[in-house]
């Protein structure tokens, strides 16, 4: 029998015994690995979280009780299980649903969340809300071992321990963020994980007690003995010492224990951990096998497990290979990366240098304090992280490495629009905070000869921190080699137009349209946006007399409005002047190539731009003559 076909809402999950659930789970997983395979998505991490998932269903009520997923992309089955599966054919699709929880979807997602280490705090500030609303609700925050290895959790768990708020953290457990986990922490984990008999010592000493008549005067005594042995065999539990009560490890995947021992936490009076062992990707042999590779998937087939890509090169392997190319004659570069060593390009030169390699696990802010340490003693590290995780080490970057001008080279991968993942990882801030900051140069290559010699110069200087910021995914036409700060690699008449990183290749199309029309189009290809290289635009500017800015980048305090505003300081004479970039909101999810064309960087609707400033004027001159 078939039951996911009749769950429109949790409430139906009520109504199921164990065994039927069992059979709602296996049904989950084909529909999510059928699904996933026809979209893309995140398919490791929510294969490996539906048992507990549909626990929490079963037990909470997610539309009263407060459920935070840490990170949010192991969210798929609660919306399944919330009245969303219908629409899984537009996961991630522009107008589509989220791959992340949104609380504008649903009132069954509690927080939208999107980068990791958040939920606890999240979770305690919603408990406290609570407590002083005089409310009556559960708080769950689901939070990854991975997730563990981000400084803003331990915030979150030393002040939830002493705060007594009735508080649940259940740690998923599977060793994996998106590849495997590094540090103290995850050895902790694997040494629990190691000692099953400490959890039946302690259901023992739990059946004995409650057969004795007298059994609450010996609480103490029964108390001491079960911390001798706990002691003894898992030698002490770091989150009991942080004041949680610790309840586990526990299978992740064993419907029955987790219900059970969910009850037992939504009854007690103050925080608890329930430390869950799971196995990401669970179900599909593929990604068992590989839940790195099946961590973020584009389509794929189901029988071979094989994805369907475009393309075999992108900036990310390019910058990947030119880094090792560049250690094997200097032995000061380091790497460093985020739990980023795959998707920043890394694996390879890991594997030729493992020495030289730092992955710090989900802390940015920790891999760029390290990485000035490095540079002050005389290493040449390269930071290579995501620009939406970029954002989390602002302080770092301003305060221990711009202004002691140490030597750090941030190779800043997925700057720009990013496509499916949406709101929470489009690169679009990047280049707004980074020029701010005294000294800093932010370098902006549009293809993979840019990016290869722009990292080549950046490693070759030693006179203070550089920034090279490029796109997830290939290059496209524009192939060229561009050389000083900025260049007009395209001469007109009638207008300048200014950009920088890949969307030249839009603007050159747009420019070849626009010149069939008649007008004459001069591109300004910037190399640099920090500090910025103004002279050039503004000595095309005095030629043309129009101005276009075209940018990837959200519009306050983007390139272009600064250029804009050294023309008028500068007191050039302006016949017309527009800025086309991103707006003034965050950029919901969708396909790269969709977005743009909704955003209007497309080549046609640039060139629509540029004739909109061009052909009127034309016309009225004819019409005077």
């Amino acid at each position: 029998m078939s039951f996911l076909k009749y769950i429109d809402s949790p409430e139906n999950i009520k109504k199921l015994n164990i065994q039927e659930l069992e059979s709602l789970c296996d049904e989950i997983r084909l529909f999510l690995i059928e699904s996933i395979s026809r979209t893309g998505g995140h398919l490791a991490s929510n294969l490996g979280v539906i048992e507990l998932t549909v626990a929490l269903h079963k037990v909470f009520d997610t539309s009263v009780d407060r459920v935070i997923f840490d990170v949010g992309h192991q969210c798929y089955a609660h919306k399944i299980l919330t009245g969303r599966r219908d629409q899984f054919d537009s996961l991630r699709s522009i107008n589509g649903i989220s791959g992340f929880p949104k609380p504008c979807e649903s009132n069954h997602d509690a927080f939208a969340t999107g980068h990791a280490s958040t939920s606890i705090s999240a979770a305690l500030g919603m408990a406290r809300a609570r407590t002083l609303s005089n409310e009556d609700y559960n708080v769950v925050a689901v939070i990854g071992d991975g997730a563990l290895t981000g400084g803003l959790a331990y915030e979150a768990l030393n002040d939830a321990g002493q705060a007594n708020e009735k508080l649940i953290v259940l740690l998923n457990d599977n060793g994996m963020s998106i590849q495997r986990n590094v540090g103290g922490v995850a050895r902790q984990l694997g040494r629990l994980r190691l000692k099953p008999q400490y959890s039946k010592i302690k259901t023992g000493v739990r059946a004995i007690t409650g057969k004795i008549p007298a059994g609450k005067y010996l609480y103490r005594i029964v108390h001491n003995t079960k911390m001798f042995f706990k002691h003894m065999i898992v030698r002490g539990s770091m989150f009991e010492d942080l004041g949680f009560a610790y309840l586990g490890p526990v299978d992740g995947h064993n419907l029955e224990e987790l219900c059970s021992l969910l009850e037992i936490a939504k009854g007690y009076p103050g925080p608890v951990l329930i430390h869950l062992t799971t196995v990401k990707g669970r179900g599909y042999r593929y990604s068992e096998e590989s839940p790195s590779k099946y961590h973020g998937i584009s389509q794929f087939d189901i029988g071979s497990g094989l994805q369907i890509k475009n393309s075999t090169s992108c900036f990310s392997s390019v910058f990947g290979n030119k880094l090792e190319e560049l250690a094997n004659s200097d032995k000061r570069i380091c790497a460093i990366t985020a739990a980023m060593l795959s998707g920043t390009g890394l694996e390879h030169f890991n594997e030729k240098n493992p020495n030289r390699t730092f992955d710090v696990g989900i802390a940015e802010e920790h891999a760029v304090t390290m990485a000035a340490g490095m540079a002050k003693n005389g290493l040449r590290p390269v930071c290579a992280i995501y620009s939406t995780f970029l954002q989390r080490s602002y302080d770092m970057i301003v305060h221990d490495v711009a202004l002691q001008n140490l030597p750090v080279v941030f190779a800043i991968d997925r700057a720009g629009l990013t496509g499916e993942d949406g709101e929470t990882h489009h690169g679009v801030f990047d280049g707004l905070f980074l020029p701010q900051i005294p000294g800093l140069r932010v370098y902006c290559p549009s293809s993979y000869a840019e990016l290869e010699k722009t990292l080549e110069d950046a490693l070759a200087q030693s006179d203070g921190p550089v920034a090279i910021r490029y796109p997830r995914g290939s290059e496209g036409n524009y192939r060229g080699l561009s050389t000083g700060d900025a260049e007009i690699i395209r001469e007109g008449t009638d207008i300048t137009v200014c950009t920088h990183g890949v969307i030249i290749n839009q603007v050159l199309d747009a420019a070849r349209l626009c010149e069939s029309k008649g007008v004459s189009v001069e591109v300004v290809k910037l190399n640099v946006i920090s500090p910025l290289p103004k002279e050039p635009v503004i000595s095309s500017v005095k030629k043309t007399g129009r101005f276009l800015a075209v940018e990837e980048l959200l519009d306050e305090g983007s390139t272009g409005r600064r250029i804009l505003s050294e023309l008028i300081l500068s007191n050039v004479s302006i016949k017309s002047a527009r800025l086309k970039n991103l707006g003034d909101d965050f950029i919901p999810h969708g396909n790269v190539n969709d977005l743009i064309t909704e955003y209007g960087l497309d080549a046609a609707s640039i060139a629509s731009a540029i004739l909109e400033e061009c052909v009127g004027e034309k016309k009225n001159r004819s019409t005077a003559v």
